[in-house]
């Protein structure tokens, strides 16, 4: 059977893959993530396979095996803006005061590359959140916690910035950063139970 390779640092997509039963190794990307895309689905997408691409080629480099690597993307998409991860604590601001009582798209793009074929498989989800409308305090609040700063749209909808949350139309875990739902039923496709 096919080794599977998580070729992303994320705590959470680790987590979910692991809730999910998955057996799996994490080798992390490093490569630069600068791409031209058009529009949010087609973003997630490229950079889902660019970080992807470049572990599976590191793995090629290293090993006769075969792998399968998983690569996922997540953005926040607001008012024809990409929002990714906070570059400080008032970009994080800005976003949060932004998005209080609008509604926002998250888009996670997903591959899965197949180091023996070369074959790939790739999609997205999107979910529209919903946030409450907040205080100025709450949001500085919670960026005192450290939440913010390292997810896209600078928000954690399983921890603590679950307080901004008032509806979610879409699967929850595309919010999360991977559609855990989706991913098993595409690796489900290619003989991984």
């Amino acid at each position: 059977m096919e080794k599977i390779i998580l070729a992303s640092a994320s705590p959470r997509r680790k987590e979910l893959m692991t809730m999910a039963g998955l057996v799996f190794d994490v080798i992390v990307s490093d490569c630069e993530e600068n791409i031209s895309y058009e529009g949010p689905e087609d973003m997630v997408k490229k950079l889902s396979l660019l970080k992807a691409r470049d572990v599976a080629d590191k793995i090629c480099k290293t090993e006769t095996e075969p792998h399968l690597v998983i690569g996922a993307d997540t953005i926040v998409f607001f008012q024809n803006e990409i929002l990714g991860k906070p570059k400080n604590e008032e970009d994080a601001f800005r976003m949060l005061k932004a998005m209080s009582g609008n509604t926002h798209t998250v888009y996670t793009g997903v591959i899965i590359i197949d180091t023996a074929s070369d074959r790939t498989n790739t999609f997205y989800e999107e979910t529209k959140v919903e946030f409450y409308d907040v205080t100025d305090e709450e949001i500085r609040n919670y960026i005192s916690t450290g939440d913010p700063m390292d997810k896209a749209g600078s928000y954690g909808v399983q921890g603590r910035g679950c307080f901004l949350v008032k509806r979610i139309e879409g699967d929850y875990f595309t919010v999360v950063g991977l559609p855990i739902a989706h991913l098993l039923k595409e690796l489900s496709k290619m003989g991984i139970n």
